[in-house]
């Protein structure tokens, strides 16, 4: 069981969580940066604030493949 808190709500969640396959990280964000993380999940229809941001990675690293290699 989890206590979380979002903003001025705080709540429990219990999610199962396999510790072989599953790390997790504790991140700061500014304001407008989780702003626009809850814009993005409400958009897509994400289900979670997790998922929505581990779409944002993926997209982001899928992206970042994509540019030209730095040299130098």
């Amino acid at each position: 069981m989890i206590l979380a808190i979002n903003g001025d709500v705080a709540y429990i969640t219990c999610m199962a969580v396999n510790p072989e396959t599953t790390v997790r990280k504790l991140v700061s964000l500014p304001k407008p940066l989780a702003a626009a993380i809850l814009d993005f999940r409400f958009e897509q229809r994400i289900g979670t604030e997790s998922e929505a941001i581990r779409r944002l990675i993926e997209l982001g690293l899928e992206a970042a493949k994509q540019q030209p290699e730095k040299t130098g």
